[in-house]
């Protein structure tokens, strides 16, 4: 007989299937992911640390596991999910099959179990705790377990998946600028962005102070994508005001929009099921272009759409929102003048895995370190009008050269963050 696997919400909704990579239990938020495709981006992304995520596309693991396309140099999930996952791999850049990756790397998954049905689930009900077992056949003693692990909420995960030691990603071609990269669950592909424009990026632990970033010389600050709960999250808080006092230009993604609107004095909220996946549409307010766009993210920015607000760092402006639920997908910051002086997006503009519509950013930030007028772009909200009322907070249910191979973290930095 097939083995079988259990998956346990904490709301007690059970579901049985097959085990799918490695034989254990396993404990998260459940959570899920609209991607059709870049299952070994999603896998290898910080941004996942402690959650167990749900594939919505049927049929996952065909194209196999290779060795460029991972984002760092382990997989991050604490578990997975997935309908029909492929009996073999038909990539000839495939170096070994997904289930042995899972297995090899000790990701407790689950297969052959009704996807949709669980999404619909987690879409009404919202994200919540869950375990997957291998060798429990209790349900009611999987769930005791469940209801004990930790929440999301309050959680600060920042420091759990960022690197110990420094390390730098040159530019390619000739060196334009240096950027202090605070990494918070950096991806590999961002600091490759970087690169492309000049770029030399020195990427810090999510310890850095000011003095470290001064340290790089740096023209510009990033802070990275990663997991966790913003409102757990203090130093960076700290740095990042130190940054914006220093007049220092500044550029965040995805927990660095979190963090940049929380040092600009607004709150930030659990979404009731996150946004996951690589087809999210985005407006940015600044120009009125919609785009196409990946993200990761299960907390987001409290913020009015319909005004400017004032703080001790200059005029505050939503740049960008999401078109399927107006949540604040990006914010900017300005001088009296207008002047742009930093800004930030909820998702990935590094697109690995997803469209390429925002690679654009990358390129707003180097006309931000280098004070062009390109980067005084209208006002946000000049172009285009928010698509739902005055206040974005939802009830609560709800250039140069060609680019270069695929960057990747040191050896030391692996070793430093554990990636074995």
């Amino acid at each position: 007989m097939t083995q079988e696997a259990i998956l346990v919400l904490e709301d007690g909704r059970t579901f049985r299937g097959e085990p799918f990579g490695a034989e254990g239990e396993t404990f998260g938020e459940a959570v899920f992911s609209t991607g059709m495709s870049g299952y070994q981006e999603t896998l290898t992304d910080p941004s996942y640390h402690r959650q167990v995520v749900v594939m919505t596309a049927p049929h996952v693991g065909n194209t196999g596991m290779n060795d460029e396309d991972p984002e760092s140099r382990r997989i991050w999930v604490s578990g997975y999910v997935v309908r029909d996952p492929a009996r073999r791999s038909s990539s000839w850049r495939a170096k070994r099959t997904l289930d042995d990756e899972l297995r090899d790397q000790g990701v407790v998954g689950i297969s052959g179990i009704d996807t949709r049905a669980l999404t619909r689930h987690l879409r009404e009900r919202g994200a919540m705790r869950v375990g997957i077992s291998t060798t429990e056949t209790d349900p009611a003693a999987l769930l005791h377990r469940v209801l004990e692990s930790a929440e999301m909420k309050g959680a600060e995960l920042a420091t759990e998946v960022s690197t110990h030691e420094a390390y730098v990603v040159p530019a390619v071609g000739a060196k334009r600028y240096t950027v202090a990269a605070v990494d918070l669950g950096i991806k590999a592909n961002t600091p490759r962005m970087m690169a492309e424009r000049g770029i030399e990026t020195h990427v810090l632990p999510a310890t850095a102070t000011l003095d470290d970033v001064r340290a790089t010389g740096a023209d510009g600050v990033f802070f990275s994508n990663g997991p966790g709960d913003p409102a757990a999250t203090e130093g960076q808080v700290d740095l990042l005001r130190a940054v914006l006092e220093e007049g220092i230009p500044y550029f965040g993604i995805c927990f660095g929009n979190q963090l940049f609107g929380r040092a600009l004095g607004f709150g930030t909220y659990k979404l009731t099921y996150g946004h996951r996946g690589i087809n999210q549409p985005v407006m940015d307010r600044t120009t009125g272009k919609v785009e196409v766009t990946a993200h990761n993210h299960g907390f987001a920015v409290e913020a009015p759409l319909d005004r400017a607000t004032s703080t001790p760092y200059g005029e505050v402006t939503v740049s960008h929102v999401c078109l399927n639920d107006d949540v604040v997908e990006g914010l900017e910051l300005r001088a009296p003048d207008g002047a742009l002086k930093a800004f930030s997006v909820q998702y990935h503009p590094e697109a690995a895995a997803g469209p390429h519509d925002a690679a654009y950013l990358f390129d707003r930030f180097v006309d931000l370190m280098g004070g062009s007028a390109s980067a005084g772009l209208p006002r946000a909200g000049a172009a285009a009008e928010p698509s739902g009322g005055a206040s974005r907070r939802l009830p609560p249910d709800p250039s140069t050269t060609a680019a270069p191979a695929r960057v990747r973290p040191t050896a030391a930095d692996d070793r430093a963050r554990g990636d074995h």
